[in-house]
């Protein structure tokens, strides 16, 4: 059913995933050359992140919709899980490939940075409750 708790976690994984248009992952005190030229690092400065971004948010929100077809639900859960680490991988490998040769003394990071890890936690919240919906939909079916 649509109103179980997984569909929550899987709304907050989606709202994480889109509320990183808003939100910078990192700002730097003086400009640099590279992600940091205009001193606000964000999703917009690498197509990667915004391919990530995009489809990790709406395979979340496809997740929602798929509530009776628990196993390809869990599958996307998982396939949600991967892009957010995949995000949290090139947006650091990003960074520090810009920032070799500089001092990343001052950067400071923001709270876009923890969003991924939100989403992480909130999906693996909901394939947690999607298993034991399976569980017991299983359960159900030895008692008939």
């Amino acid at each position: 059913m649509i109103q179980r708790i997984q569909t929550i976690f899987l709304f907050l994984a989606s709202a994480c995933f889109f509320g990183l248009f808003g939100l910078p992952l990192a700002t730097s005190e003086t400009a640099m050359a590279g992600l940091f030229a205009d001193r606000v690092y964000n999703i917009f400065d690498n197509p990667i992140l915004i391919g990530v971004t995009c489809i990790g948010g709406v395979l979340a929100l496809i997740a929602i919709f798929l509530f009776k077809n628990r196993p390809l639900q869990k599958k996307l859960g998982y396939g949600t899980l991967t892009l957010a680490i995949l995000f949290i991988i090139v947006a650091i490998w990003l960074v520090v490939q810009d920032t070799e040769s500089e001092l990343t003394s001052n950067i400071d990071e923001r709270l876009g940075l923890g969003l991924p890890l939100l989403a992480i936690f909130f999906v693996l919240f909901a394939n947690r409750y999607i298993g034991k919906d399976e569980k017991l939909v299983k359960s159900m079916d030895r008692l008939r």
